[in-house]
């Protein structure tokens, strides 16, 4: 029996996908059973391996071009368990079940905004054959694995430098707002068009430049943050400045203004 390879290349990013769903499935485990301070560490890494492995599949569906509606379809279901679930029950395990039903609702909100977050994202990357569109160079709210990067990065330093703030107030603060920009409109970049250039030799000298200074100079659990944090400040920026922009524009004057009605401004 002779095996089709063109057709077989299709399983590929979805293994890596799969793989995902493994990592986030094994850190909602080690969350539920007897959750300590080691298992949160251990939850954390596994999420990070799942970012790796979410990473990965786009890539190699690029590569090998088997993009696929079934493919766009299980990443985001993938992402809803390895990013949305996992993330929310490592930080209420972690800092929030003191909190009763408040810490509850915090984290099932944090899971809604990325679950409504990653459908926003299937709708607007499906073309109406139903087919993947190319990836552009922004997206619509911040992306569910950057948020998840964020809640592991904090319980990574806490659990080896136990230098956060003590008050699971901060943590729902931090909850609340990566749900808020999961589900706003503010663009983010996806870095899926990168293009060799002055301009992108510059931001990676200078986001491969900063970390390591983080890393050295203060400690190295803080490089995940730090970046994270300049990802998601770099969209805000970029969101202010846009609206700043459009407010120039309309309050310029046009070109027609002044002219008496009915009279061609060339008349003359």
């Amino acid at each position: 029996m002779k095996i089709n390879l063109s057709k077989s290349l299709f399983i590929l990013p979805n293994l890596f996908t799969l793989s995902s769903v493994l990592c986030g499935f094994y850190a909602i485990l080690l969350c539920t059973d007897q959750a300590s301070a080691e298992s949160f560490y251990q939850a954390a890494l596994l999420i990070v391996f799942a970012m790796f492995f979410d990473t990965v599949d786009g890539r190699v569906a690029r590569l090998t071009k088997t993009q696929s509606q079934i493919g766009v379809q299980l990443d985001s279901l993938a992402d809803v368990i390895s990013f949305g679930v996992a993330p929310a029950v490592l930080v209420y395990r972690w800092a929030l079940s003191e909190l009763g039903w408040v810490g509850l609702f915090v984290s099932f909100a944090y899971i809604a905004a990325g679950a409504i977050r990653l459908a926003r994202f299937n709708v607007l990357t499906t073309g109406a054959s139903g087919a993947p569109k190319k990836p552009g160079k922004y997206i619509a709210g911040l992306p569910i694995p950057a948020a998840a990067g964020i809640v592991v990065s904090l319980v990574v330093v806490d659990t080896l430098t136990g230098s956060l703030p003590g008050s699971p107030f901060f943590i729902v603060a931090v909850i609340a707002t990566l749900g808020f920009f999961m589900v706003s409109t503010i663009r983010f970049r996806s870095f899926k068009d990168l293009r060799l250039s002055w301009r992108t030799g510059l931001f990676v000298v200078f986001a491969v430049g900063s970390t390591v200074f983080v890393a050295v100079r203060f400690r190295p659990e803080l490089a995940l943050i730090w970046l994270l944090v300049a990802y998601v400040a770099i969209g805000i920026a970029e969101a202010l400045l846009g609206i700043a922009r459009h407010l120039r524009r309309r309050a310029r004057p046009s070109a027609d203004e002044g002219e008496p009605e009915g009279r061609s401004p060339l008349a003359d």
